[in-house]
């Protein structure tokens, strides 16, 4: 069936038949299943489409869709913004539909009876990006869907179609959004609206006319916005028509060109959202067929019906903020009341995802303007004074309802620097530690980059330059520690073997200081910037009265928002060398070869001299006391540190050593980091 290049197709088969439903990238589906057989009261998941079955060594996978449909008065799912206006089937449901990747081994008698979710980062699912070898050789199923409703429809992605809201009247619903444009191409004419993870993927304007929106420009955040004239810049491409241009609804055409160094700023009126808070019920609901569920409606099997007795669920940065928003909006229960996750792993994740809101982006990045900190950010109940909000917690919902899963937070340096990590905490006045539920252990990678680096013990020269930074990229890695700790998580799960006790930097411990290099310890180095002034800023928003702050849910009605504060953060003390203490220091953190960076420096363009997005950097230290001295380096070149490669490889071994005797390390990543120090360059 040939569609036009803005359409998606969705198919199952029904009763034998195939069934093609078409559905636009902007106006996501309406789902004809009216003639499916009668669901029970909780409707969820009604029909599992498997299009691809393969076999991968002893595995099996399989990749498909699912449709689900959701009762709007139902409590568990009335939380989801706008849900109440969103188009019903016959029977009263909000019809949706996503795609999935299952993976399981195909002996039935090695299904360790545990199913690890991994939730996808802007659709890009690490079951369709590798294979994840750690959890299937121990048995476990892998599961990965589609949650985020406003990405478009491309091969290896995993997606969500969800239906669009209208008044009552069926007309259209209208609001104010806002897109930051900058670092664009020096004199480019045309500037696209969906570029970028904050891009405005379906928020069309409801006119093209420019003078009923406002272009502004402006050399800094924190300088004047000047408006640009309506008659100098259109809704269009000007890539190959003069401006004005050919009209488009996706991009904007300024007369003359972009400035690079300058950051453009477009509010318009959009119409017709996406109900993208839908994203958090299906993955609910995925996940409960095929932890509980025999088939689906249609009579079609669940490949791992009776064979699965625990949960768990993995996500990574914006994946990781998804995991938050799911339990503090109650998602941890399914409709038949029955806990979805038995423990979950929110990685370098400092905040909730903004997806259910009126016209929410959740490929926003903490960048200025961007909601995703408003909400609750700490585990315990905490009464935010500083901005005016009751006592809440990420927990309170699951708490309520007895389906809080364990939890295992992991971050890094990077999260305090780039993600506003702070308030989680030590709260929004930065004056005391939160502490944690029984149920929550927090383990902090210090000097890590976002995400940590490519590892390895590589000697570093200090003019080598980093990816769009004034600095080195950042290798300390993290990749060993997650692999010992999603161990210790599903041991806790499976086995109620307690993992290590938490590590992270506490203010009561004088381990967490503001941000400026005196209060930190943090060296001064010539040649090299200083962290003062790179942290990213933590705005208190007025985003308008119909906006729910503790939830992220609601309306913003106020584009660009209002700043009324800034709220304080605080960093990671450093030793005389920079480099972080406390928290579950790397074998190389242990073993230095230079000073680790939760930040660096944007070498170019309209952020010039400020941080490098959420990227850490690296300052070598000197190989030897004559070029340490000659530099004026104060910290102690690698030749004083170590003396000789053999002392270099001991002190790897006994870091590797150490961190396997608190479990923060499996052995075989110990005896290959060993392989790796003694082969390395340093001081052979």
């Amino acid at each position: 069936m040939a569609t036009d290049s803005g359409s998606r197709i969705d198919r199952y088969t029904l009763h034998g038949k195939m069934t093609y439903m078409r559905s636009t990238a902007l106006m996501p589906i309406a789902v004809t299943i009216l003639h499916l057989a009668a669901t029970p009261a909780h409707a969820r998941v009604v029909h599992i489409a498997v299009d691809h079955t393969e076999t991968v060594g002893a595995y099996t996978k399989q990749t498909g869709h699912f449709f689900g449909e959701l009762d709007p008065k139902l409590p568990l799912n009335a939380i989801i913004n706008d849900i109440s206006l969103a188009p019903r089937n016959d029977r009263g449901r909000v019809e949706y539909s996503a795609t999935f990747t299952l993976m399981y081994a195909s002996d039935p008698a090695r299904i360790s009876g545990v199913i690890m979710y991994e939730v996808p980062n802007r659709g890009n699912s690490p079951l369709n990006a590798r294979i994840p070898e750690d959890g299937l050789a121990a048995g476990h199923a892998m599961l990965s869907s589609g949650w985020q409703g406003d990405l478009s429809r491309q091969p290896g992605l995993e997606t969500l179609s969800v239906p669009v809201a209208k008044n009552p009247d069926g007309s259209s619903i209208t609001g104010p959004v806002m897109a930051s444009l900058m670092n664009l191409p020096a004199n480019s004419t045309t500037a696209s609206l969906m570029n970028g993870y904050a891009a405005l993927r379906y928020q069309r304007p409801v006119t093209l006319d420019p003078t009923k929106a406002q272009l502004t420009r402006q050399w800094s955040d924190d300088g004047e916005a000047i408006p640009v004239a309506a008659k100098d810049w259109a809704f269009a491409d000007c890539s190959k028509t003069p401006f004005p241009g050919d009209p488009d609804p996706t991009k904007i055409c300024l007369r003359g060109g972009f400035d690079a160094t300058q950051m453009y700023r477009v509010v318009y009126s959009a119409k017709d959202p996406l109900v993208l808070g839908i994203g958090v019920a299906a993955t609910r609901d995925i996940i409960s067929f095929f932890r509980y569920a025999t088939k689906d409606d249609q009579g079609t099997a669940n490949p791992l019906a009776g064979k699965i007795r625990y949960s768990v669920g993995f996500g990574t940065s914006q994946s990781g903020n998804f995991i938050k928003t799911f339990l503090n909006l109650g998602f941890n229960q399914d409709e038949s009341k029955k806990i979805v996750w038995d423990g979950v792993n929110p990685n370098i994740a400092a905040r909730q995802t903004p997806m259910n809101f009126r016209f929410a982006i959740p490929g926003g990045a903490a960048n200025l303007y961007e909601p995703g900190s408003e909400g609750v950010l700490w585990w315990s109940d905490y009464r935010d004074q500083e901005r005016g909000r009751p006592a809440a917690g990420l927990l309170d919902r699951c708490t309520a309802t007895k389906t809080c899963p364990k939890i295992v937070e992991t971050l890094g340096a990077t999260e305090f620097w780039g993600l506003r990590m702070s308030p989680g905490l030590v709260g929004t006045r930065a004056d005391t530690d939160i502490p944690l539920p029984a149920n929550v252990r927090r383990y902090y990678f210090p000097g890590v980059t976002h995400g940590g680096g490519r590892g390895g013990f590589q000697v570093i020269g200090r003019d080598a330059a980093g990816r769009g930074c004034a600095l080195p990229d950042n290798p300390n890695s993290t990749a060993e520690a997650m692999r010992a700790l999603r161990r210790a998580l599903i041991d806790w799960i499976v086995k109620n073997a307690p993992p290590p006790e938490s590590k992270y930097p506490m203010l009561s411990r004088g381990e967490l200081v503001p941000p400026v290099h005196t209060t930190m310890g943090f060296p001064v180095i010539p040649g090299a910037p200083l962290p003062d002034n790179l942290i990213n800023t933590f705005y208190d928003y007025d985003l308008g009265p119909d906006f729910l702050y503790n939830d992220l849910s609601g309306a913003i009605s106020i584009q660009p928002p209002i700043v009324k504060r800034t709220i304080p953060m605080l960093v990671p003390k450093t030793d005389a060398d920079g480099n972080e203490i406390g928290g579950v220091p790397s074998v190389l953190h242990q073993a230095p070869l230079g000073t680790y960076l939760g930040w660096n420096v944007t070498a170019s363009g309209y952020l010039k001299g400020r941080g490098c997005g959420f990227s850490g950097g690296m300052i070598p230290f000197a190989r030897t006391k004559a070029e340490r001295e000659a530099l004026s380096d104060p910290r102690p070149s690698l030749e004083e540190r170590y003396g000789t490669h053999e002392n270099y490889v001991a002190q790897v071994k006994a870091a590797a050593q150490s961190l396997v005797q608190q479990r923060f390390l499996v052995q075989e990543d110990a005896d290959r980091l060993v392989l790796e120090a003694d082969a390395s360059g340093v001081l052979r």
